[in-house]
């Protein structure tokens, strides 16, 4: 059965601080007194009521005054205490400043060491303490670079940063044993499982691949997937991610190379394609006006030697040189 959060109820630690006081100097004044009359009573031998009572009355009330103080603590803003009477969980408390509770609550809660190891291993794990004050600030936590295989069966390298907070404490310290490890180790299981199911780029031109969704094209769809993958399995631990983003994407060392290759070749070829869509429109331009014109008159072979000419112009990769032609266009 999973842990759900209660609220704890907390007195006011100001008000608890002037009861307290008043029982220390009630029960001074109390031992005074009966140290007196205990000396006068045996230094006179005078007959009356025993002052034994009255010193017993005194310790008893300067030993429950000690219990009561440790009933003090303080919490400042993006705090909480969880309440822990006995082994059972009573609440936590969220309320900033001086408060007073029940001064039997446990200070720190036990945590083994040994989540995953086999029972002789357990046998001999110690038991590490912690405080029962949480912080439900946000937090950040910065992964290292993986490598993982995208969709495509290629291995690239992945990282990400997220940020998140404790919103249920009691599944945060009582459903896992160690919630901040836990984060660590989902976050990277959660990543490397959204990495599997994109491939870093597009490998084809074509439609059914340009529309779909890519590690590098397609970050906010990618973070938000990763973002859901992590709420999903960090629920059991009373952890929320507010946001996660990507830090590093790159293809594997090993395959680097010949993808930057392939990345250079796709961009001359698309280069070259916007050449040559724009040299077309020209010469088909040009020849159109020539004629609306009259300034020439072209015949089939006379339109393919300019078209010709112009498309050697217009796609050359060095500057043309002009050739004045004093004969015919054959000459």
């Amino acid at each position: 059965m999973m842990s759900v959060e209660k609220k704890a109820h907390a007195a006011s630690g100001w008000a608890m601080l002037l009861v307290v006081v008043a029982g220390y100097i009630v029960s001074l004044l109390l031992l005074v007194m009966s140290f007196i009359n205990l000396i006068m009573w045996d230094e006179w031998y005078r007959p009356g009521p025993s002052p034994f009572p009255l010193m017993l009355l005194g310790f008893v009330l300067l030993v429950a005054t000690s219990i009561a103080r440790r009933g003090f603590f303080t919490l400042q803003p993006g705090q909480a205490r969880v309440c822990v009477l006995f082994g059972k969980y009573v609440g936590t408390v969220r309320d900033d400043g001086l408060k007073w509770a029940n001064p039997f609550y446990a200070k720190s809660l036990g945590r083994s060491s040994a989540a995953g190891a086999t029972t002789t291993e357990a046998a001999g794990a110690a038991v590490h303490r912690h405080d029962s004050k949480i912080s439900v600030r946000a937090r950040t936590y910065t992964g290292e670079r993986i490598k993982v295989n995208d969709k495509m069966g290629n291995p690239i390298e992945i990282a990400t940063v997220i940020v998140w907070h404790v919103a249920d404490t009691a599944k945060a310290l009582f459903d896992v044993d160690d919630y901040e490890s836990y984060v660590e180790m989902i976050t990277e299981t959660a990543l490397r499982h959204v990495a599997s199911l994109y491939s870093y780029d597009h490998m084809e031109d074509d439609d059914t691949n340009a529309n779909s969704i890519t590690l590098r094209t397609n970050i906010e769809e990618v973070s938000e997937t990763l973002k859901a993958e992590l709420d999903r399995k960090l629920e059991v631990a009373g952890v929320e991610v507010d946001d996660a983003r990507l830090t590093h994407l790159a293809y594997a060392q090993e395959i680097a190379q010949a993808m930057l290759r392939r990345q250079q070749a796709e961009a001359i070829i698309a280069a070259r394609k916007k050449i040559v869509e724009g040299a077309v429109s020209m010469v088909d331009m040009a020849l159109s006006q020539l004629s609306e014109g009259g300034v020439v008159e072209f015949d089939d072979d006379r339109k393919a030697v300019m078209a010709s000419n112009l498309m050697v112009v217009l796609c050359g990769d060095s500057e043309a040189q002009p050739v004045v032609n004093t004969g015919t266009l054959y000459q």
